[in-house]
């Protein structure tokens, strides 16, 4: 990147993946702005004195979202608009959340994890499609639970309608309760892909813009705040039992290095005309055979547009 002034909104920057990307991308380069969006004022502030301190790069700045409130996600457009900031470069869609314990809702009466995961960052990425730069980046953070083939200890995704997503059925069982609340996350990081790649196509298809879209897989992170829903019996293995396969499994990895991975995204010249991708870490791969069903993909936007109430004036793109 140039000494061009640029500014990076991440979703979530205030912790784990997120804030190592954050400090990537700020020690990277001076110039480089970077918007910590999370809800938490106070947890926001810390890390961002933490970042100066270990960036030297006093360009961090916090913008109140709450990815759980669609009123939220318009005020902070809203806001990010009347702000001088520099240039709009990328924005880091890495935000998420898991439930184990009982079905949570939004402020809009969504299931949570499919409203947050899903629903929050495709309005927030709509709407800041027409602040972005001609060549800035999009990722959406994904994960490698969404491939039905991969062996990760999650239950694989279910994808019938995205209507069902956000208005499921109740469940009372215990058991059923833990399960189906880790299938809804897998399930939402298949959305966070279709996602991407729907966008990255209409972006190609409708617009001038090269803004680039593409989904990144992580690896499995043990000691982050995914598991804090979890059992105590299940927090232990992911805080400690997990740790230890980052010595001898390719996709287990530390924060650290899943962060810088996914700075690398948004830093990396070489990947301007990169889009519609899916990468996992450093490395371009294919996502799972189910990540590419059209069927799937056409009706996630269109239910997606319904339920966010989202406005031809709110976006760039042609809604049908």
């Amino acid at each position: 990147m140039n000494s061009t002034k640029k500014t990076i909104i991440i979703t979530g920057g205030n912790s784990g993946l997120g804030y190592a990307c954050a400090k990537r991308i700020a020690k990277d380069n001076i110039n480089n702005h970077v918007i910590i969006a999370c809800r938490n004022a106070i947890k926001a502030k810390e890390s961002i004195r933490s970042l100066i301190s270990e960036t030297k790069n006093n360009n961090i700045t916090f913008l109140e979202l709450d990815l759980s409130s669609l009123k939220s996600v318009r005020n902070f457009v809203t806001r990010f608009s009347e702000l001088n900031f520099p240039p709009l470069y990328a924005l880091v869609c890495n935000a998420g959340v898991q439930f184990v314990d009982t079905i949570h809702y939004t402020e809009d009466g969504f299931e949570e994890t499919f409203g947050v995961n899903h629903l929050g960052h495709f309005l927030l990425a709509n709407m800041l499609l027409s602040k972005i730069t001609d060549s800035g980046r999009i990722v959406f953070v994904s994960s490698g639970t969404h491939d039905p083939l991969q062996k990760s200890g999650m239950p694989e995704p279910l994808y019938e309608n995205a209507r069902l997503l956000a208005y499921p059925a109740e469940t009372t069982q215990s058991k059923k309760v833990s399960r189906i609340g880790r299938q809804r996350y897998t399930t939402s990081k298949l959305c966070n892909i279709y996602c991407a790649y729907e966008l990255a196509e209409r972006i190609r298809e409708q617009t001038n813009k090269n803004i680039t879209v593409n989904a990144f897989d992580p690896g499995l992170m043990p000691s982050t705040g995914l598991a804090r829903n979890y059992s105590p019996f299940l927090r232990f293995i992911s805080r400690y039992v997990l740790s230890l396969l980052i010595l001898v499994h390719p996709n287990v990895n530390t924060v650290g290095k899943s962060g810088r991975a996914l700075a690398y995204l948004i830093t990396n010249p070489k990947l301007d005309k990169t889009t519609g991708k899916y990468f996992e870490g450093f490395k371009e791969i294919k996502s799972s055979t189910l990540s590419y069903n059209e069927k799937n993909k056409k009706n996630l936007w269109k239910v997606s547009v319904e339920l966010t109430k989202l406005k031809n004036t709110e976006t760039i793109l042609n809604l049908d």
